[in-house]
C-alpha cells in the first residue's frame, strides 16, 4: 500500500481576492475579510474578548495574552480600513477595536439591506409580463429578485414564487 504524505497548507502563500467595499458588496466583503483574516491567523481579536490591560504585576501569560490580542486587533483594524472605500471610511475611521469597527460597519448596512429588500419585493410585484420579453425571460428575472432577497435573507418559498409568477403572467393561447 502507498500512503500519500498530506503537507499542511500554508495560508500565507494564498492570494484572497478581497474586494474594497462600495456598499452593494457589503456580504462578499465581509466573508471575504473574515476569511481572509483568520486564514492569516490573525483574527484573534475578533475571536475574543480584549483581556485586562497590563499593570505592573501582570504575570507573563498575561503580557503575552495582551501583545497578541493587541497586535491582532491593530493589524485587523489596519487591514479592515484599507478595503473600505473613501467615501464609506470616513464614518468608521473613529474605532480601533476591530469588534468595535465590524459592527459599526454592519450596522450601517443592516439598514440599507432592508430598503434594498423593500426595492427587490415593490420591484417583483410590480413587473408584468409582456409579449416583447416573453415568458422564460420573466421567470428567470423573478427567480434573480427571489435569489437576491435570500442573499438578503428574506426567503421567498419556491411554492410562492411559482405561484406569483403565473398570477402575473397571464398568457392567452389562440
Amino acid at each position: 500500500m502507498v500512503y500519500a504524505i498530506i503537507q499542511p497548507v500554508n495560508f500565507s502563500y494564498m492570494k484572497f481576492d478581497v474586494p474594497e467595499l462600495h456598499g452593494d458588496n457589503y456580504k462578499i466583503w465581509k466573508d471575504r475579510i473574515v476569511l481572509y483574516l483568520g486564514c492569516m491567523d490573525i483574527d484573534y481579536a475578533i475571536r475574543k474578548d480584549e483581556p485586562l490591560a497590563i499593570i505592573e504585576n501582570s504575570i507573563p501569560d498575561e503580557v503575552d495574552l495582551y501583545e497578541k490580542w493587541e497586535r491582532s486587533n491593530r493589524l485587523c483594524v489596519m487591514f479592515i480600513k484599507t478595503k473600505i472605500s473613501v467615501g464609506i471610511r470616513g464614518s468608521v475611521e473613529k474605532y480601533d477595536n476591530v469588534c468595535a469597527l465590524l459592527k459599526a460597519i454592519d450596522d450601517q448596512f443592516v439598514s440599507s439591506d432592508k430598503a434594498l429588500a423593500n426595492t427587490l419585493i415593490i420591484q417583483s410585484s410590480s413587473i408584468k409580463l409582456t409579449g416583447i420579453r416573453g415568458a422564460r425571460e420573466h421567470i428567470m428575472r423573478m427567480r434573480d429578485i427571489a435569489a437576491q432577497l435570500k442573499a438578503l435573507e428574506v426567503e421567498m418559498s419556491d411554492s410562492f414564487l411559482v405561484h406569483f409568477v403565473h398570477s402575473l403572467s397571464t398568457i392567452w393561447f389562440f
